[in-house]
């Protein structure tokens, strides 16, 4: 990452963001090197890290900044995966490794700018060569905003000072202070400091320390009688003072030394304390201490002022304060931002802050005191070989008006191009300057004799790599036109030239045939070529496409041949398909040409082998499935010359023209007669059985999808020409009898064994219990704890009913169902699709593997632009793909004579009490929320645990605190019993849905005081068989079932009214409810409520469950497509007022 890529962020903004404990300890982690994975998204303005603390795994740590116009830094928040989870230790850890980083990546660039420098000279040229050789220190930041503007002290406050003094360290006392006037003349070796401390008011009038120190002063505040606002300052100021220890003079000092006061926030600290009305006072003979407005360090160049007419070029030393010079022997540095001006004879210490950190010429200044001469006769030479490096940071001024600087002189950009083996190009610009030397791309414009003319010229050269594609490699981001960056110097355009850089393969071989020519025609641009050049040059002949189909000894895949032809060579496959994979716009060729992949051949071609394709290996070969026939013929379509096996030709073209299918006749085991679209559905699933081919059935719920898989099964029993292994049915817990009812009464001559129990607890082998049977029906459960048991047997055929509980590509029961052994494979579910796409590719990969490619490539090529960017070419390929292999119909379009179904939303208002529970929760889970939903993944259960609540309360806030809301009415639960009143009076039946127990407990409640006979399903509900047939024998009246237990597979035609108690985003889940009693065999219209709390989350959810069901409608149905998930936003959006 480049180095100006970290934000520095001053100490005082994060001390005062995470307070002085975790400001201490996060400086610590970051010292002792516990902050990796640092990375700072500038887009997003977020820094994020991990951070080691005590627990074993590091914590997740992201600090959201604002960058300010002028540089300055502010943090808006920071977010933690450790347990206090913001504004915490790891979030300042963070923020100093990221100074830390950025500084040290400074340092080592200076550093390797004085590499070039040559050995100083004796004389003057060495006193030049001491200035200009020093390292560059770590730039100081820029100050923070200062404190609010506070009240001067009250009358009553015991007022605070900020205590100026120059000290001295007697060397031959070690760890010894004292004030000048102390000093004896036996301390001949000292080194003066300028020092701070907090005092008061005494008793008479001076100031004094009392019992201050910089320890305690932020700790007295009140209690001191001290204004708490300032005792604050002086704990910053304190925080601000540098590493342990380093900032005063002494352990266990009450002075703090000025001189190496690293942060820059001082000046903000100075500028607070006249707000506040902090006084700065000196002490001794220096009573008087004045803050500057700003300062800059130099030369002053002036003629003849060693002895008058010599001639000889004085360069003396000079700090400018407030635009007057003092002499550099008068001045020092506070730290790498500002000085302090002491005048002795006047009684005045002056600070002031310089306009940018010291760099290591100013610093020899400042530091070495003494002038500089020249002797007359080599003033030339200083002119013309020193004064462009001593002035590159040095600001160099002539009081009197004797010295006039040199004029500027152009340099010549320079680049070096050096060919290696291996198709390597290495780029490397740099300055030649007027002396013959060679200066890096990266210094500053100063250091050259003609700023404009070396803009110029980078711009010309940044316009042509940006104009032409293949010199984009040599340009860095985009940055100011201001900026200056030790990476690159921009052009007024805003692009940046990166000082070097290395070319491979294809990158290589298009700049060295199309732009450095065009370099080289660059005025005040010299192209140095260093190696052989190789002949590169482009192929513009349009490629030959190839494909061809051959069998293999896989019965369900076939070999895919891809050749292509260009200038009558073979492309090798490997290396084109790479090329295509990874987007390139070229491919380099053996012989050092290369071939352009922008044609219209190229990107369909890489779309339709990266689908086909299933082996790791390109170079080995590719192969297409069976079930992919709308593959071949988009293969067919692109090529040139397209060749298939007979076998091939024979599977896609039955499977092309599905209205070509044989009109055989139902079983004669069947026992019913078929509907007319149950006929064509039980032909198209003999079809693909005949054929070896899996599929779905995907009718809408309630259009007798049992009964065509029963009728299947029949036919596939009566055509076996020997005895055939049994069908394999897995359904959920709750549709097994239904299932067994079901194949007694459509196939009675087909012997059906239920196994209901593990082989572990029956203590009888599985293939013992199937031996002799036509279907053996089990459960979802039992084949996820059996799988290895069941994946031992051959099976005639495997159905999966309610195939939606396989749908998690992850789960042991996908991976169970994907292991059994059978040659016909059908999923049968009205919902194949419930939330998003990958539900549907995990049912293909059961019942067609290879129909699809793995699930990243399925998410790169259908998933993502399908439901991300609402692609609609990409929409279309999924339906073509999966046409042939799902039939879907609505009760609509074949079931016209069942009669209609009216649907009605009641908005119940809330009692007035139950609103402000419900108001005052929203607020609590709305705080809580907010500041997660960004890591959705990782704060996933904190997040749907507080919705859940939230739905809980929209029904009845006894249902999350029954002792503490038990007086409190649900409108919900009131509103329902009024329907039901009507509903049993006159005779009908209803089912009453809800996805919590709890409510539905509730409701039974009432039921038993009122008297009215209900029955009750739950996950829980032993004999389940016994209350569905209360139900449908009459006895009961109300049918109350959980969503989960009872939403599917149950046919309960004589209810006739449905209610919905609560609403949930799965739109799939409400439709498979309502279709229990909406269904074949439904004599009477279905009422249909459902009844939404107003001004809850449940308003919300309607409105997310009608976006999610757009998505499905859009591959199932072909309408408008929208995103699937349940992201953040749509989160942010439930928690909406």
């Amino acid at each position: 990452m480049a180095i100006d890529s970290f934000p520095r962020v001053e100490e005082l903004t994060i001390a005062r963001f995470v307070g002085p404990l975790a400001l201490s300890r996060g400086r610590n982690y970051a010292r002792a090197g516990n902050v990796g994975e640092l990375s700072w998204d500038a887009p997003q303005h977020r820094l994020t890290a991990s951070v080691q603390g005590s627990d074993p795994t590091p914590y997740r740590c992201s600090v959201s900044l604002d960058i300010g116009s002028a540089g300055r830094t502010t943090i808006l928040g920071s977010t933690c995966s450790c347990p206090v989870g913001f504004t915490c230790k790891h979030a300042a850890a963070a923020l100093f490794a990221a100074n830390e980083a950025a500084a040290a990546a400074a340092k080592a660039v200076v550093e390797s700018q004085r590499s070039a420098a040559g050995p100083a000279d004796d004389g003057w040229r060495g006193d030049i060569a001491a200035i200009t050789a020093k390292t560059r220190a770590p730039s100081g930041p820029g100050s923070m905003p200062g404190f609010a503007d506070a009240a001067r002290r009250a009358p009553s406050e015991n007022p605070l000072a900020l205590q100026f003094e120059l000290r001295q360290r007697v060397v031959r006392r070690r760890d010894s202070w004292q004030s000048p006037r102390d000093a004896t003349a036996g301390d001949a070796t000292t080194v003066e400091r300028l020092a701070v401390r907090p005092v008061t008011l005494g008793a008479r009038g001076g100031w004094i320390k009392g019992a201050l120190t910089w320890q305690n002063v932020g700790f007295q505040g009140g209690a001191g009688g001290f204004d708490s606002v300032k005792a604050r300052w002086f704990a910053q100021f304190s925080v601000l003072k540098g590493p342990v220890h380093g900032g005063y003079l002494n352990f266990g000092s009450d002075w703090i030394s000025l001189d190496d006061f690293e942060s820059s926030l001082l000046w903000a600290l100075l500028t607070d304390a006249d707000r506040l009305g902090i006084p700065l006072v000196g002490s001794g003979p220096t009573p008087t201490i004045r803050v500057a407005g700003s300062a800059s360090i130099g030369l002053d160049a002036r003629f003849g002022t060693a002895e008058p007419g010599d001639g000889a070029l004085t360069l003396t030393p000079s700090v400018l304060i407030d635009g007057v010079p003092h002499p550099a022997d008068q001045v020092r540095l506070i730290g790498t931002h500002g000085v302090y001006h002491y005048d002795f004879e006047q009684g005045v210490i002056t600070l002031a802050r310089l306009g940018s950190p010291v760099t290591p010429e100013q610093r020899a200044v400042v530091e070495r005191q003494r002038p500089v001469r020249v002797p007359q006769p080599e003033v030339a030479e200083f002119l013309e070989s020193h004064y462009s490096a001593l002035a590159r940071t040095l600001r160099v001024v002539s009081s009197d008006a004797t010295f006039t600087p040199p004029p500027q002189k152009p340099a010549t950009l320079v680049l070096t191009a050096r060919f290696e083996s291996g198709h390597v190009l290495r780029l490397l610009w740099e300055w030649s300057l007027s002396d013959g030397r060679r200066a890096p791309l990266s210094a500053p414009d100063s250091e050259f004799h003609d700023a404009a003319a070396e803009r110029a010229v980078v711009g010309v050269v940044e316009q042509i790599l940006h104009d032409d594609a293949a010199g984009s490699l040599a340009l860095g981001n985009p940055v100011s036109a201001a900026a200056t960056t030790p990476s690159a110097i921009p052009s007024s355009g805003g692009l940046r030239l990166r000082a070097s850089v290395v070319l491979r393969a294809l990158d290589a071989a298009e700049f060295s045939a199309r732009i450095l020519p065009e370099l080289e025609r660059v005025e005040n641009l010299h192209v140095d070529i260093v190696g052989q050049q190789p002949d590169y040059r482009e192929v513009i002949e349009a490629p030959v496409l190839t494909v061809s189909a051959v069998e293999t000894e896989e019965n369900d895949w076939f070999d895919l041949g891809v050749v292509v032809t260009v200038e009558g060579r073979t492309v090798p496959f490997g290396p084109l398909f790479t090329a295509l994979s990874n987007g390139r716009r070229k491919l380099l060729l053996v012989d050092n040409s290369y071939l352009s992949l922008d044609q219209p051949v190229f990107e369909p071609l890489r779309e339709l082998i990266e689908e086909a394709g299933t082996l790791p290996e390109w170079e080995a070969g590719i192969r297409i499935s069976r079930y992919q026939t709308d593959l071949w013929d988009e293969f067919e379509e692109l090529a040139d010359v397209a060749e298939a096996t007979a076998a091939w030709r024979a599977t896609v073209d039955g499977l092309r023209d599905l209205g070509a299918i044989e009109p055989i006749d139902a079983p004669a085991g069947l026992a019913i007669e078929l509907r007319h679209y149950q006929l064509e559905g039980f032909r198209w699933l003999a079809f693909l059985h005949q054929h070896r081919l899996g599929g779905i059935l995907a009718d809408d719920m309630g259009l007798g999808k049992t009964a065509q898989t029963l009728a299947l099964i029949a036919h596939a029993v009566e055509s076996a020409a020997n005895e055939a292994p049994p069908f394999l049915v897995v359904a959920p817990t709750s549709v097994l009898s239904n299932w067994a009812t079901e194949a007694a009464r459509f196939t009675p001559g087909l012997k059906v064994v239920t196994i209901d129990a593990t082989q572990g607890k029956t203590g009888r082998r599985l293939a013992d219990a199937a031996a002799g049977a036509d279907i053996v029906l089990t459960t979802y459960a039992i084949l996820r704890i059996d799988a290895e048991v069941f994946a031992d047997l051959s099976w005639g055929g495997l159905v999966l009913d309610e195939a939606q509980f396989a749908k998690n590509h992850t789960s042991k029961v996908h991976q169970a169902a994907r292991g059994i052994s059978a040659p016909f494979r059908l999923a049968v579910t009205g919902t194949p699709m419930e939330n998003n796409l990958m539900e549907l590719w995990a049912l293909f990969q059961i019942v067609a593997p290879g129909l699809f490619p793995s699930a990243r490539l399925f998410t790169e090529q259908y998933r993502r632009p399908i439901e991300g960017d609402h692609n609609t070419e990409r929409l279309a390929k999924l339906r073509r793909r999966i046409r042939p292999l799902m039939l879907r119909r609505s009760k609509e379009l074949v079931a016209p004579e069942l009669p209609p179904k009216q649907e009605q939303v009641l908005s119940i208002e809330l009692d007035p009490r139950h609103r402000r529970i419900y108001d005052t929760h929203l607020q609590r889970e709305r705080q809580k929320l907010l500041g997660l939903i960004e890591d959705l993944d990782r704060n996933r259960f904190i997040v749907f645990r507080s919705l859940t609540l939230l739905r809980m309360l929209s029904l009845d806030a006894a249902l999350i605190d029954e002792e503490k809301y038990a007086g409190v009415p649900s409108a919900k639960l009131d509103a329902l019993f009024e329907q039901l009143d009507d509903v049993v009076a006159e005779g009908h039946q209803a089912l009453v849905f809800s996805q919590f127990t709890s409510f539905l407990q509730r409701a039974a409640a009432r039921l038993d005081a009122l008297g009215v006979p209900y029955a009750y399903l739950d996950g829980s509900t032993r004999s389940r068989g016994q209350v569905i047939e209360r139900f449908r024998g009459g006895e009961a009246k109300v049918f109350l079932i959980s969503l989960k237990a009872g939403g599917f597979g149950l046919n309960l035609t004589e209810a006739d009214y449905v209610f919905l108690l609560d609403p949930w985003w799965n739109p799939a889940s409400e439709a498979q409810a309502v279709d229990r009693a909406h269904r074949i065999g439904q004599d009477k219209t279905v009422m249909v409520y459902r009844m939404v709390a107003s001004g809850t989350i449940e308003e919300k959810v309607m409105a997310l469950k009608a976006k999610k069901a757009e998505l499905v409608n859009s591959v199932m149905d072909d309408e408008a497509l929208f995103s699937e998930s349940l992201t953040a936003d749509d989160i942010r959006g439930l928690l909406e007022a």
